[in-house]
């Protein structure tokens, strides 16, 4: 190219003399074309890497230079930002799950030592009147209860024609930590309650407790089942005494 652009410009004049100088000319335009396609397939290799490694697009020219385009990989960068977003929210709905496990179980002890430890103290009493503890339990089962649910768990709740629950699908609900977190605060909620009620009645009919209410802390129908036998034995034995007497 440069070497027409010489020839059809007239200022630049061609000395050819008969020293041999026609092919030291002819020289200079091989060196050049060789240093153009050296630099050609430099520019192409490099633009290759570039594109390889870092999405760089290269265009070389004698006019423009050499210009490189950088193009972002949107699409690999969306797709690891939702792959992050969704192992960050898993790993934090776990946490809380974990936590509120700990927390509702803690939260119930007290209770329960109260009414094993002193049942016939003022603050015992004063304790199992408030409903207190059943409100902040039913918010928090509430909450959980919304964090776990999802389109599919009526679907999983009622999934035989008759609209009843079958065991394969509650045990693919309960395959969710959140759903199993938001189960033990109902059932610590229900098993408070119920430790209640035994302790009330206990302390109606002055009948040892102690034992059924332990038990409902972690077998709340064995302990309920307690009590009523509890309460017919201490029932039987009273009369006894009477019909002695």
């Amino acid at each position: 190219m440069l070497f027409s652009s010489c020839i059809s410009h007239p200022p630049i004049p061609l000395k050819i003399s008969h020293f041999g100088q026609a092919g030291s000319l002819r020289h200079n335009v091989e060196v050049y074309r060789g240093f153009t396609s050296a630099l050609k397939s430099t520019n192409e290799h490099f633009g290759q890497q570039a594109r390889t490694g870092a999405g760089l697009l290269g265009d070389w020219s004698f006019a423009k230079g050499t210009r490189l385009v950088i193009k972002q990989k949107v699409s690999t960068f969306i797709h690891c930002r939702k792959r992050f977003g969704v192992q960050a929210s898993w790993l934090a709905s776990s946490q809380l799950a974990s936590s509120v496990f700990t927390l509702g179980t803690a939260a119930v002890l007290p209770f329960y030592a109260l009414m094993i430890f002193a049942p016939k103290a003022e603050m015992t009493k004063k304790s199992m009147e408030s409903s207190i503890p059943y409100i902040a339990l039913g918010l928090l089962y509430a909450y959980l209860l919304y964090l776990s649910w999802t389109p599919d768990t009526l679907r999983l709740m009622f999934a035989s024609k008759y609209w009843l629950p079958e065991l394969s699908g509650m045990a693919k609900m309960f395959s969710s930590e959140m759903t199993l977190a938001s189960a033990w605060i109902h059932l610590l909620a229900v098993d408070l309650f119920a430790a209640r009620q035994v302790f009330h009645d206990g302390l109606q009919n002055q009948i040892e407790t102690r034992h059924s209410v332990s038990l409902c802390l972690l077998f709340c129908p064995i302990g309920i089942l307690t009590h009523f036998v509890t309460k017919a034995v201490a029932g039987r034995a009273g009369n006894n005494i009477h019909r002695i007497d």
